[in-house]
C-alpha cells in the first residue's frame, strides 16, 4: 500500500472559544494469568485427598489386626 503523507497544519483562533475533544482510545496492557483452579478449590482437594488417606489408613490397620487375631 503507498504511503500517503499529508500535511496539516495547526489552526488556533485568535478570537472566540476554543475547546478539545476527549476521545477515549483503547490502552492495551498486560494480560492477567488467572489460576485454572481456585485457593479455596485447592484446599478442598487436599483435604479430600487428607480423608481419604487416613480411610486407607485404617482399612489397612483393620486388615491387619484381622489377620493378626487367632482363629
Amino acid at each position: 500500500m503507498p504511503e500517503v503523507k499529508s500535511i496539516l497544519r495547526e489552526v488556533l483562533p485568535k478570537q472566540g472559544q476554543l475547546y478539545m475533544e476527549d476521545v477515549p482510545t483503547m490502552v492495551l496492557c498486560k494480560p492477567k494469568l488467572l489460576p485454572l483452579k481456585s485457593v479455596t478449590l485447592e484446599k478442598l482437594e487436599k483435604m479430600q485427598m487428607e480423608a481419604q488417606e487416613a480411610v486407607k489408613q485404617q482399612e489397612l490397620a483393620m486388615k491387619e489386626q484381622v489377620q493378626h487375631m487367632p482363629s
